[in-house]
């Protein structure tokens, strides 16, 4: 009991809580760097660039996935959930990964797979040995089939990543049997989250993690572990967002009792001292169905998609950032804001598509609408000087502090996405974000290495947007970032509100406290008045008037 209150001592008064104003890195890992040398970057790869992540400024680091897995799914496909795939390293090299962010004062959140298990788990492989109607089939979601002989899927869901949701499987006397839902691949089977089995599992791999030292939780398909009871037929509509993003009523994303998981998860957290967080990838419809996720006895984050998709528009803009802020703030928890991720487009290249690319789709070299890239870069600088000025808690992606852009012509038989081969090559899927980071514009794999050997081939032109060149240049993306980052946290932004201004119908436009800031969005130069001084320009200009595609943050008097 005296350890407990203690505990209680050392954690934050509520409303001042750490992950309600930080800035999180996002690391994917096997393209952060590479100690190794074999080509995907790994935990020791981590912690040698630690020092590069505090000079930028970020207070927490997320990593998608480094468990044990076949890496069907770039590590989304779990076969242990309490170790450390030999390609990343070992669960030593998490510790020493942990301990060393955690002495440069950076909080280490773990992505965490809830939804599905590789095909190679434990628990999967009892499953097909033990036979329909066995207690380790009802850990997954098994069906029989229809049809006079059960040839036909139990129903006609689409897998995201392209073909039919369900698989059948061969029973263990030889015959044909059950089929088995997965949302993804199929190497990536349904857990039953209806069954208490799998319910204290998950309690247990969360205070596995939470012993060892994180901070917290990123938890995938957050909105995808509970299905409508029956498993009733549905078909999107046409050019749907494949992770469910702009539609209600879909039977396996967002059900009500997904929340009844999310509230056990949050009193396991609270066992716990420093303020242990979750934050839900769930893909919603609205903003207001969004909030439902971080209210006070759930999680504690949750991403804002709706603004991640949010077109280059001045009116859209004005629109979800009010949206968010309203949403967000009924529930009494912080709202969160995100340009890019492992899933989608970088917004480098995503704002300045001249051409529909659906969630998910992906660009490559035949796909219409390419970006301009200096329109591209220019409008990514300015959203970003938009974000990290706004209230609340702020994601980064790896790579987008160096104005990376997506990779858009790699050659397809270097393609590794799922949903490249499940749909044909007919989407391109995600492999454009994902390309290893250029560290040094001179060297193997532009300093990802010291071998040169690269998992994903980076492009040429990436030698001007590795970091050491960029840290030589004052106008560099980088050197934008560090100092949004630096003004952000001294100026308190991620806390407070904000009042909005009036400046053109083309402009983003809001106060915080004596700093404003402003967004160019249009066409035309929008004149500022005589009495500014900046103090962040998205882009270097002279004189007051605020070029199309720039933003700046500055001061009046």
């Amino acid at each position: 009991m005296a350890q407990r209150e203690q505990q209680r001592e050392q954690m934050a008064a509520p409303g001042s809580e750490w992950w309600r104003t930080a800035v999180i890195y996002q690391i994917y890992p096997r393209s952060f760097a590479d100690a190794s040398g074999d080509g995907i970057g790994d935990l020791p790869g981590i912690t040698s660039r630690l020092d590069d992540l505090k000079s930028l400024g970020i207070d927490a680091i997320w990593l998608s996935p480094f468990m044990t897995s076949p890496q069907r799914d770039a590590g989304y496909d779990v076969a242990d959930y309490r170790d450390v795939d030999p390609l990343f390293g070992t669960l030593d090299d998490f510790d020493v990964m942990l301990n060393a962010a955690h002495a440069r004062g950076i909080r280490v959140i773990v992505d965490l797979v809830p939804n599905h298990s590789s095909d190679q788990h434990v628990w999967f492989q009892e499953a097909l040995k033990a036979g329909p109607g066995s207690p380790e089939r009802a850990r997954y979601v098994f069906r029989d089939g229809r049809g006079e002989n059960g040839e036909l899927p139990p129903n006609n869901w689409e897998s995201v990543f392209g073909g039919d949701m369900w698989e059948r499987v061969t029973e263990p006397d030889g015959t044909p049997g059950q089929w088995y839902l997965h949302i993804f691949d199929a190497t990536q089977p349904d857990f039953d989250w209806t069954n208490d089995e799998v319910r204290e599992e998950f309690r247990s791999i969360l205070r596995f993690w939470l012993d060892r030292g994180v901070d917290g939780f990123r938890v995938d398909v957050a909105h995808g572990m509970m299905k409508e009871a029956g498993l009733p037929d549905y078909a999107p509509v046409a050019d749907a967002d494949s992770m469910g993003g702009g539609e209600e009523n879909v039977p396996y994303w967002g059900q009500d009792e997904v929340h009844d998981i999310y509230r056990d998860w949050n009193r396991v957290l609270a066992e716990y001292d420093g303020d242990r967080a979750l934050c839900g990838e769930a893909w919603l419809p609205t903003l207001q169905k969004t909030a439902l996720w971080v209210r006070p006895d759930e999680m504690h984050q949750t991403f804002n998609f709706p603004y991640l998709m949010t077109p280059w528009d001045a009116q859209e803009l004005r629109l979800v950032i009010r949206e968010s802020l309203d949403a967000f703030g009924a529930v009494g928890a912080p709202s969160t804001w995100v340009l890019s991720n492992h899933d989608v487009i970088r917004h480098a290249s995503r704002l300045a598509l001249t051409a529909d690319s659906p969630q998910g789709d992906g660009i490559g070299p035949n796909s219409q609408g390419k970006p301009d890239p200096a329109i591209g870069l220019s409008r990514g600088r300015a959203a970003t000087t938009v974000m990290l000025s706004l209230p609340g808690s702020a994601y980064v992606y790896q790579g987008e502090e160096l104005g990376l852009p997506e990779a858009m012509e790699i050659p397809d038989e270097f393609r590794q996405d799922p949903t490249w081969f499940r749909t044909n090559g007919e989407r391109y899927g995600r492999d454009g974000c994902r390309v290893p980071l250029p560290w040094t514009a001179e060297g193997p794999a532009f300093g990802f290495n010291d071998t040169g050997a690269s998992w994903l081939p980076q492009p040429a032109e990436w030698a001007s947007f590795a970091r050491d060149t960029e840290e030589r240049q004052p106008d560099s993306t980088l050197n934008l970032y560090k100092k949004l980052l630096s003004e952000r946290a001294a100026r308190r932004l991620g806390s407070g509100s904000l009042v909005w201004d009036d400046v053109a119908d083309s402009a983003v436009a809001f106060r915080r406290g004596e700093l404003h800031v402003v967004a160019n969005l249009g066409a035309e130069p929008i004149e500022l008045g005589d009495d500014v001084t900046f103090v962040v320009q998205s882009e270097p200009f002279t004189g007051t008037a605020l070029p199309p595609n720039t933003a700046a943050w500055f001061t009046r008097g």
